[in-house]
């Protein structure tokens, strides 16, 4: 089941992100990305889910006339809105996770909704940050990176070191390498062709791709 999830971070009004959130099977608003659904999309979300401290009155009525399910927390919680609503689509059984409006806003949340990626590794459900012009993900033991050639790519570890890393299809390749956290070697390369593939044998490595 394809899933998107809003959240309440920058959003731009793009006829990428519009196709995105028609096209899923399962769309849900995390509280705030209720404003953010109303403001640029036609449809509403199936689920609105979160303490609702920022959904305002009109994205939340929006939302229920348009027959969506809502699921509300106490304020007083442990997980954030995303987190609560990622969640709910790994247990409503997501085979894909699109999450958009998920930068800018709080340095913060911003960090930790990236971070939010490893959850979703870790229950095998297929995720990505996703923007008008670019896509987030965790690579898997291969990937495949389809874009222009010329195409910024940035590979970044998340854990102490990432192993084994091979490239092809990629400006300035990596031949069974190991990148370490804190350092920057990975950031900037770029496609050299329309198809690129990135393996590794151990660690999480965010792969960032801007889209040309």
């Amino acid at each position: 089941m394809k899933t998107i999830i809003i959240a309440n971070g920058d959003l731009e009004a793009s006829a990428r992100l519009r196709r995105l959130w028609a096209e899923a099977d399962l769309r849900i608003a995390a509280d705030g990305g209720a404003n953010q659904a109303r403001a640029h999309f036609d449809q509403p979300p199936h689920i609105l889910i979160g303490d609702l401290d920022s959904a305002d009155g009109a994205a939340q009525r929006w939302c229920t006339t348009g027959g969506a399910e809502v699921i509300r927390f106490k304020r007083e919680k442990a997980q954030t809105d995303l987190e609560l609503a990622l969640e709910e689509a790994i247990n409503r059984r997501a085979t894909e996770i699109t999450l958009i409006g998920t930068l800018g806003g709080r340095f913060d949340q911003m960090i930790a909704n990236v971070l939010l990626l490893v959850k979703a590794a870790e229950a095998a459900v297929p995720t990505r940050l996703a923007g008008d012009r670019f896509d987030a993900w965790l690579a898997g033991p291969r990937t495949v990176i389809d874009g222009n050639p010329g195409d910024t790519v940035s590979l970044i570890p998340l854990t102490a070191r990432v192993d084994g890393i091979a490239t092809a299809g990629l400006r300035y390749p990596l031949n069974g390498e190991t990148l370490y956290l804190g350092t920057a070697r990975g950031v900037s390369n770029e496609l050299s062709s329309p198809h690129a593939e990135v393996a590794l044998s151990g660690g999480l490595l965010l792969v960032v791709h801007l889209l040309g």
